[in-house]
């Protein structure tokens, strides 16, 4: 009997500290929504999205220049990241389950999973903007790209790796070839978790702004270039924030709110993907 009650009381204080530790955490989340929410939203306007980024010591000025880079930017490294990251995710789940060039792969994708963005967007610079003489929107892509395509691949891995083997053996018994198995049956089969992943990809370099420093860097002015050091939200809220001026910081807080806002769109966006799934 007294065993049983040490063990209450143990199950207890320690739900007790995990409710306390849940209500730190959750008013330290509220009050960092409540403050990019509060100043974010006054810095929203029309000018906002219509005017470039102003000069220093002026007033007024919107984003418009950065929004549009990073809109560029973040569509060139979804379009480089998607099809390497599910292609790669297929070989690893379907072809390559006990070859040794696969287990490199997994190795070098864990890697790259786990290392810090600032040593992607150096290793861009090396070998990019150092070798071509000049920063530019191509090198930013690539350095997302870079960060976007590891996760592609484990999560396309780890989504085929959960389709029934009695699904491919009933298309294999069809005379259906393996590549179009994987294709047209355990990929179609598992497109809503691709999805998702693709989605997570986005949502993990939207607001990355290291690699984007080494490579992208910035432009005062509206520019359309890839070839050219162009505009982006990261770096632009970055420089704004630590600058001594008023209407650079309000700004900084609108592009912070609207990256915010941007990876909550993506995030239930994915989470309305994997219901649906699970409805199937």
């Amino acid at each position: 009997m007294q065993l049983y009650t040490r063990r209450v009381l143990i199950n207890r204080l320690g739900i007790g500290l995990s409710m306390v530790a849940m209500a730190f955490g959750l008013m330290a989340l509220m009050w960092i929504l409540w403050t990019l929410f509060s100043k974010g939203f006054a810095a929203l306007s029309w000018e906002f999205f219509s005017q470039d980024t102003p000069a220093p010591g002026s007033e007024g000025g919107g984003l418009r220049n950065a929004i549009v880079g990073s809109m560029m930017i973040i569509g060139v490294t979804t379009l480089v990241s998607t099809p390497i990251g599910i292609l790669a995710g297929i070989y690893l789940a379907e072809f390559g389950r006990t070859s040794k060039f696969a287990a490199v792969t997994r190795f070098v994708t864990d890697i790259m999973l786990s290392a810090p963005s600032i040593v992607i967007g150096l290793f861009v610079y090396a070998l990019m903007v150092a070798t071509l003489g000049g920063f530019s929107g191509w090198a930013g892509s690539v350095a997302l790209s870079l960060i976007a395509i590891p996760v592609v691949v484990r999560t396309t891995e780890n989504m085929l790796r959960l389709v029934p083997a009695t699904l491919r053996e009933a298309a294999f018994a069809v005379g259906a070839p393996h590549w179009k198995v994987s294709i047209s049956i355990t990929l179609r089969a598992v497109k809503a978790g691709v999805v998702t992943g693709v989605l997570l990809a986005i949502a993990r370099v939207t607001g990355e702004t290291a690699p984007l420093l080494f490579t992208a860097l910035n432009n005062q002015f509206f520019s359309t270039d890839m070839s050219q050091p162009m505009g982006n939200l990261p770096v632009v809220i970055y420089q704004f924030a630590m600058s001594p001026y008023d209407n650079w910081i309000s700004l900084a807080w609108g592009g912070a709110l609207l990256i915010a806002l941007l990876v909550l769109a993506i995030n239930i966006g994915a989470r309305i993907l994997f219901r649906q799934k699970d409805k199937l």
